[in-house]
């Protein structure tokens, strides 16, 4: 019997199925975008043809349980409440979509940053961590003593909403300053295009970022430092071991978490806490690692019962 994980992510979706131990066969992966037009009917209408393409890959080993890795909130039957990269989701009923994607499967949802912490936490053996997953949003979590903080009982802990310029721009919960809205991949390229006059895609900057050109060092700097700011501040209240920052953003530009690092070491005080921190060893995957350790029921499900 397999399991799968899916990650929701804010402009593609990651799914990995693992086969039961002893099966021979090796783990499946697949990776789409979301469709650029259509709204929650065509995203939807992706994520089943996905589904079924693993489905006759592994026709002889059926999925028991599935664990799915969520960026969005919900309320407390599963409906979708708000998420900003895909608002057409806007009171989807998330838990019965999926529920009908995998029926006989057990489902597992939780928060994807909250997932992400807990991988990272693992991969580095590590019970107190925070981690930073900077995409096309800015997520990520804390844990513990090996135990998510708050608690899925309390919902996720948003790291991406700290709060680090009060004059800042607007960010997609709707206030203003929260780190994504400085950080994110969107608001790096944002601010890209404004310098530029014109749009900046992902490849164009990532190579100027590399060539060290001006607008590129400065644009990406001020969400490094932004990012960097989130970090110190976490760190002043829990004392973490370590700092992990990755997402696709973060592991797509080489020698931006050094830079976060740089930037965070400037903002310590000689008495604060000793600030460990270095890229996420999942990269760009911790958040489908972590729907896979839901999926065998080795993390708490914070979606639905």
């Amino acid at each position: 019997m397999s399991v799968l994980g899916v990650d929701l992510g804010g402009t593609k979706v990651a799914l990995r199925l693992e086969p039961a131990t002893g099966a021979g066969a090796g783990p499946v992966h697949s990776v789409f975008p979301w469709p650029a037009t259509g709204g929650a009917t065509a995203d939807l209408a992706a994520l089943a043809a996905a589904v079924a393409a693993l489905r006759r890959a592994t026709a002889d080993d059926p999925v028991t349980a599935v664990g799915v890795a969520v960026p969005a909130a919900l309320d407390a039957s599963g409906r979708v409440r708000g998420w900003p990269n895909r608002p057409t989701w806007q009171g989807l009923d998330l838990v019965r979509e999926l529920t009908d994607l995998w029926p006989g499967a057990e489902l597992r949802l939780a928060d994807d940053g909250d997932l992400a912490a807990l991988a990272e936490s693992g991969a580095a053996d590590c019970p107190d961590l925070v981690h930073f997953g900077v995409g096309t949003g800015v997520g990520g979590g804390i844990v513990l003593g090996g135990v998510l903080c708050p608690g899925t009982a309390r919902g996720s802990c948003e790291v991406g909403h700290v709060i680090v310029d009060r004059a800042g721009e607007r960010c997609d919960c709707g206030r203003h300053g929260c780190v994504q809205s400085v950080a994110s991949g969107r608001a790096v390229l944002r601010r890209a295009a404004r310098r530029l006059g014109r749009d900046v895609a992902f490849a164009e900057l990532r190579e100027a970022w590399r060539d060290a050109e001006p607008w590129a060092r400065e644009t990406v700097g001020e969400g490094a430092a932004a990012l960097a700011a989130a970090v110190v501040s976490l760190c002043e209240l829990v004392r973490p071991r370590l700092v992990t920052v990755g997402g696709g953003f973060a592991a797509g530009l080489p020698g931006y978490v050094e830079e976060v690092a740089h930037r965070a070491r400037q903002l310590e005080r000689p008495e604060g806490p000793e600030i460990h921190l270095r890229p996420a060893a999942l990269g760009a995957l911790s958040s489908l690692d972590g729907a896979l350790l839901l999926a065998r029921g080795a993390a708490p499900s914070a979606r639905c019962g």
